[in-house]
């Protein structure tokens, strides 16, 4: 919170825990003042979608998707942190609320997009992929868990400095962006192997045993991962430029790189379903002997 206006130090940490309006010449901690519509429009659009996820999932058994649903209500958290800053912009418990939320609510969408291909090697068979389901699960499971505590404790770390006189936020900052880098380098290494899975499908045929088209369940989740990443770019290039950069303080960005960005990630998934586009695995399997026998009786 930067101070241009002679306040006393006492009188700012009040503001820190109460609630006050903004004043000419005191900084917030954001560099601005959060958009109080910004903040209902997204509440209002994380939770459709968590409502929309959450019967989606009880309705198709599809359990696994509940990280969409982590990640939603994370989000949730962050905007209504947001929101709270919208009427009390000096609030640290308002922008620690946010920071370490909206920090870490992708890592919950990735998740999702790596157990949806998992599903998908496992119903088209080994062929399909590189690596067994298993060992991809782990993988990037794995790496998303650590790109999640990581980005955590940095965004902590710098909220609570931020908070302070004269705080130093590099060492928070730095951690958050060695998370964010971690979680760009893994999603990476993911669209390589995803890739690869598209190629062995096609060249194979492998789609043809499956009954029913997941082309439109593939194409939403290239959709997810780019939206994804275009979001970790942004937060990348705004965390390097540091707390009092034009990236971090000009609130349109963050509200179109991060915000809608996660918004379009996940809502995706509402719309092409895993639960009503995956084919059941013994269905699978049957098309799969029915491909087989086609292309034996056409070799003889």
């Amino acid at each position: 919170m930067s101070n241009t206006t002679t306040i006393p130090y006492e009188v700012i940490q009040e503001m820190r825990t109460g609630c006050s309006a903004v004043i000419d010449g005191l900084g917030t901690s954001y560099g601005y003042v959060p958009s109080l519509a910004a903040g209902i429009v997204f509440l209002v659009l994380f939770s459709l979608s968590l409502v929309g996820h959450t019967a989606q999932m009880v309705w198709k058994r599809t359990w696994w998707c509940s990280v969409f649903i982590v990640g939603n209500l994370t989000e949730v958290i962050g905007w209504a942190g947001r929101t709270w800053s919208a009427e009390c912009p000096y609030n640290g418990d308002a922008f620690l609320m946010q920071i370490t939320t909206l920090i870490i609510a992708p890592t919950f969408y990735t998740a999702g997009v790596y157990i949806l291909l998992g599903r998908l090697i496992a119903l088209l068979g080994r062929d399909s992929s590189v690596l067994s389901p298993k060992v991809y699960l782990w993988i990037f499971v794995t790496c998303d868990v650590i790109s999640l505590v990581v980005q955590a404790i940095g965004g902590g770390m710098a909220s609570t400095e931020s908070d302070k006189e004269n705080g130093n936020t590099a060492p928070g900052t730095n951690i958050m962006v060695a998370g964010i880098v971690f979680q760009m380098a893994s999603i990476t290494v993911f669209v390589l192997c995803a890739a690869d899975f598209v190629r062995r499908t096609i060249r194979r045929r492998l789609l043809q045993s499956m009954t029913g088209s997941v082309v439109p369940l593939l194409a939403a989740m290239i959709f997810s991962v780019t939206c994804i990443y275009i979001r970790s770019i942004y937060r990348t290039i705004e965390l390097v430029q540091g707390w009092d950069g034009y990236l971090i303080t000009t609130q349109r960005y963050f509200i179109a790189l991060d915000g809608a960005m996660m918004v379009l990630a996940v809502s995706i998934f509402n719309i092409f379903h895993p639960g009503w586009l995956l084919p059941d695995a013994k269905e699978s399997t049957r098309g799969k002997v029915e491909v087989e026998e086609g292309s034996s009786t056409e070799l003889r």
